[in-house]
């Protein structure tokens, strides 16, 4: 038998498409070694390696652009149209030279999170197209109305010529697409023992008076960082390197660790809404604070996810930009679904990747 190939398409925002496809990538990696992974997506390598055990090949092309944007919560609209309409007049050449790629590298199969050009190249090369997501693009889009109503309507049309979605939870109803599987939350799982980041990080607070800081690859500049100097028995963990230097503040400034790391020796986690963090969060059992986020219609499905199956802390933008942070003497609230959540996704995709590879 030739050896499996999947071309696996990533969306170029940030880093959370990016880090949860990786943990994907990983499972099918490990549960059937013989697949070649072809990772196509502007995320540094370095950051698929942090997910990633075994070889792939890196692919750095971007189809999409999610939004454009300065750091993680303030987006530039404007340019982010300029950049779609690009895309949508360059679209043939885009599409004519990946399939000239799948082609050559005779792929099996592709999987995109959620470039919505990757069913441009199946119906080129007769391949399946497989997309993987708790939304698409053309409901962020939609939702702001105007000229992005027809740039909505022609990703939406992508979308429809999709063969399979796996919906992972915290979704909203995603009505493009005419196939869906539902899944499980999806993410990494922790590296290392609770001892080994304890000590080689000199972290000796207990639990609950241990909170991770986490804002994705952008970070965020207007974090009120002074405010942990009210909480000198406290330790804050960041990875974000420009952070000023405090006691009760450890930067992460290694590459080899991910914030679920870390999540393991936290009482909590302090994230803007973003999939993976609040499915890494759930998986682990870890409470999440967060603030809602203006204009990005995500969100809204972000945050009833969470409301419904984590404990939980919403505050809003004052009570986190200009207050003074006494949330964290406050007990987060309980999740308000008594059953758990489903926790499979990463096993039930890359089993259903690895099923169509032996059956084909």
């Amino acid at each position: 038998m030739e050896r499996p190939i999947l071309y696996i398409a990533i969306t170029n925002h940030g880093f959370g498409h990016a880090t949860r496809t990786a943990s994907i990538a990983a499972t099918i990696q490990k549960l059937c070694p013989e697949v070649l992974l072809i990772l196509v997506t502007t995320a540094p390598r370095w950051l698929l390696e942090c997910y990633i055990e075994g070889d792939f090949i890196h692919r750095p092309r971007a189809f999409d652009l999610g939004v454009v944007q300065t750091d993680s919560l303030t987006m530039d609209k404007v340019a982010t149209l300029e950049k779609l309409l690009d895309i949508k007049k360059n679209q043939n050449s885009l599409i004519a030279s990946e399939v000239n790629f799948i082609r050559q590298n005779r792929v099996n199969l592709i999987l995109a999170d959620i470039p919505f050009l990757a069913s441009g190249f199946a119906k080129a090369t007769n391949i399946p197209c497989w997309m993987m997501s708790n939304f698409g693009w053309d409901l962020i889009y939609r939702d702001w109305g105007n000229e992005f109503t027809g740039v909505a309507d022609w990703i939406s049309d992508w979308y429809s010529k999709c063969d399979r979605l796996f919906r992972f939870p915290f979704h909203e109803p995603m009505q493009a697409f005419a196939n869906i599987t539902d899944v499980g939350l999806t993410g990494g799982s922790p590296r290392y023992s609770v001892e080994d980041l304890r000590s080689v990080w000199g972290i000796t607070t207990p639990v609950e008076k241990t909170i991770l800081l986490t804002f994705g690859g952008l970070g965020l500049q207007q974090i009120p960082y002074d405010n942990l100097r009210r909480f000198p028995g406290w330790q804050f963990i960041v990875f974000d390197q420009s952070v000023p230097n405090l006691p009760n503040l450890v930067k992460i400034t290694s590459r080899e660790y991910r914030p679920v790391d870390f999540m393991p020796i936290c009482g909590r986690v302090i994230s803007k809404p973003g999939y993976s963090t609040f499915s890494e969060a759930t998986l682990l059992g870890v409470p999440l604070i967060t603030i809602p986020r203006e204009d990005f219609a995500e969100a809204t499905f972000l945050l009833e996810g969470l409301t419904n199956y984590n404990q939980h802390q919403i505050l809003t933008p004052s009570e986190f930009f200009q207050g003074t942070w006494d949330f964290l003497h406050e007990l987060p609230q309980p999740p308000k679904q008594p059953q758990a959540i489903s926790k499979d996704g990463n096993e039930a995709i890359a089993q259903s990747v690895i099923n169509y590879f032996r059956s084909n």
